[in-house]
């Protein structure tokens, strides 16, 4: 049955709360994950293996994350090489979340792949879209990346800034919503 839902998030399939797939163990079980991991000193090492758990890969021993670090269902993460995630940030990633090798995240960071539709009626129902991190991505401090993003290679994304659209390679951009600053110093 989870594979059946992981399936239908990454179509980007609407799921319903009354959805008995959403009460499956796998939530529960990354929630204790989680827990473990914004609990107490722990070593990169023994960091990687909780996320090992929570994200359900094999992470490269350059992949490095500061707790604490939020999530309620992790199977949807795919981590890259040379990846650094910093403190507090938050990934709702039901829709797939891709990092590509050599992304760096700053503090703060929200990543959300799910929404709600604007109908009251359907409000209740979860909608997804899948959010690509390029290689190379620096996302700057309490950036907050939306549905539906790809942000493009050696892109970077100011502190503070709200990602609704794509973002090229090689460029910065800023602001609230983000927008194109300029293309990155090659120098």
């Amino acid at each position: 049955m989870t594979d059946d839902i992981i399936f239908r998030m990454r179509k980007g399939e609407r799921i319903y709360e009354t959805a008995p797939e959403l009460l499956c163990d796998e939530i529960e079980n990354t929630r204790r994950h989680i827990a473990e991991l914004n609990t107490g000193y722990h070593t990169p090492d023994e960091i990687r293996t909780i996320l090992e758990r929570i994200w359900g890969q094999q992470l490269d021993s350059s992949v490095r994350l500061f707790p604490p670090f939020y999530t309620a269902f992790g199977k949807m993460t795919i981590v890259g090489k040379e990846v650094f995630i910093n403190f507090g940030c938050t990934f709702l990633d039901q829709g797939g979340i891709t990092l590509e090798d050599g992304v760096f995240i700053g503090p703060g960071v929200k990543i959300a792949t799910e929404g709600h539709p604007e109908k009251p009626e359907k409000r209740h129902s979860l909608v997804t879209a899948p959010v690509v991190i390029r290689r190379n991505v620096w996302i700057g401090a309490g950036a907050v990346i939306l549905p539906g993003v790809t942000v493009g290679v050696n892109a970077i994304v100011a502190a503070g800034a709200v990602v609704k659209k794509d973002v090229a390679d090689n460029t910065i951009v800023a602001g609230i919503p983000a927008k194109y600053i300029r293309d990155i110093n090659q120098d």
